[in-house]
């Protein structure tokens, strides 16, 4: 599982939010998502902009964990089951 440790990284900073979005000019919406962890795609200039503005590196905003239930996806073309 891919985990994005925003919000941990913004209560370290004590920033807000609307704080880094302002910061960054990414929309209030996707810090939202990326602070919940709800967005399931993740656009690269803006891990850009806010490793940036917080002056972290990549590794310390997105990590992985190993996850106990591996979900495969199917591969493109290739039948159903």
């Amino acid at each position: 599982m891919i985990r994005i440790l925003l919000s941990t990284l913004l209560g370290a900073r004590r920033w807000t939010q609307a704080d880094l979005a302002k910061k960054t000019g990414i929309r209030a919406a996707t810090i939202n998502e990326l602070y919940h962890e709800f967005a399931e795609r993740v656009n690269l200039e803006h891990l850009d902009l806010i490793c940036s503005a917080l002056e972290c590196d990549l590794t310390d905003l997105i990590i992985r964990e190993p996850s106990s239930k591996v979900k495969h996806l199917p591969r493109p073309g290739a039948a159903k089951e």
